[in-house]
């Protein structure tokens, strides 16, 4: 891996920037990171079953196995999975746009989310997978196989932010063909997909949580790691190659780290949307395009949005409950558009 230093503009920049300023993006990270910890504690204790703060406060430090033990165990799973997917969200759409120079760009644009349905269509369909342990398996080798496709057509060594676009979208089109006609032949599988496509937190458990934790942990320390060569190349080809970036390899990275995090995630999941293409675009707006800040920034505030819709999923619907995937979808679109128009897009 080559880490390129900044380049003498930046450098510039960084030694011009009032020491205010990086204070007071330090001090946004921890409100930041305080207000994650105070939507993940609302998480376990609220949900569509009511319990009280004493049974919460049992099931979480004395676990004797009753009903409302076993409801804060199960909040606990979820709350657990809601960190790791939210923030694997958030950093792999923070990439992406980084990679495609795109700031509207999300998971779904290089056909990381098709290649996770079809493949879990694909399980159940044909090889009679119907648990969710088996699903993240197929779920993550489809999503993995698309990236690798995804590169290798977007030019390999040769890629740009065009090709990579391209070759993700008509990727896409082609599996979610795939998959509508398989589920409507097949009226079985169809059924079994339903749930997992609209994208929730409810099926979490700690063995799904220890499948794709191994993931999830390499890629946000990969991606972390690339925020300073990505800056480089951010500046332009001809720029990184004049200070030294190693283009091919830099994308080959993000690439890898994008489609691991996105995998993992989606195949725990199911494809949701809006996470990691909102929270990367909303953080730059107030960060600046620097990645270095925007992906610690993506990592904290991405849950917070995930979890918040996972509450707020569980309080609307009592008893019942309307799937995360469709919360964020509600109230993410009509956002997002007002956040467009009230602003120029943030540039990369």
């Amino acid at each position: 891996m080559v880490f390129v230093d900044s380049p003498p503009q930046q450098r510039a920049v960084t030694a011009a920037t009032p020491p205010d300023r990086r204070v007071i993006r330090t001090v946004g990270l921890l409100v930041s990171l305080g207000i994650l910890v105070l939507v993940a504690l609302t998480s376990i204790a609220i949900g569509a079953k009511e319990l009280s703060t004493g049974q919460v406060w049992h099931g979480l430090f004395h676990d004797t196995g009753t009903y409302g033990d076993v409801v804060v165990g199960e909040r606990l799973s979820r709350t657990v999975l809601g960190l790791l997917a939210g923030a694997a969200l958030g950093l792999s759409g923070a990439l992406l746009q980084a990679l495609t120079r795109n700031p509207l760009a999300d998971p779904g644009l290089l056909g990381i989310n098709a290649g996770a349905s079809a493949a879990v269509v694909t399980a159940i369909t044909y090889f009679g997978v119907t648990s969710l342990s088996g699903y993240v398996w197929f779920a993550f080798l489809g999503a993995a196989a698309v990236g690798a496709l995804v590169w290798f057509l977007g030019g390999s060594r040769g890629a740009t932010p065009v090709r990579l676009a391209l070759a993700g979208t008509a990727i896409s089109a082609a599996l979610y063909g795939y998959l509508q006609a398989v589920m409507i032949l097949d009226e079985a599988a169809l059924g079994k997909m339903r749930f997992w496509t609209v994208g929730s937190l409810a099926s979490a458990t700690n063995s799904t949580i220890t499948q794709v934790l191994p993931f999830l942990g390499a890629g946000m320390v990969l991606a972390l790691f690339l925020a300073r060569p990505l800056n480089a190349v951010a500046m332009g080809d001809d720029t990184a190659r004049a200070l030294g970036a190693d283009l091919a390899r830099t994308r080959a990275l993000s690439m890898a780290a994008a489609t691991v995090l996105c995998g993992a995630a989606t195949a725990a999941c199911g494809p949701i949307v809006f996470v990691g293409l909102m929270i990367p675009h909303v953080v730059r707006s107030f960060t600046g395009p620097d990645l270095r800040w925007i992906l610690p920034y993506a990592t904290l505030l991405s849950p917070v949005l995930l979890l918040g819709a996972d509450v707020l999923g569980r309080m609307v619907a009592r008893p019942a409950e309307l799937q995360v995937g469709i919360v964020t979808a509600v109230l993410g679109g009509p956002v997002f558009i007002f956040l467009v128009r009230r602003r120029r897009t943030a540039q990369l």
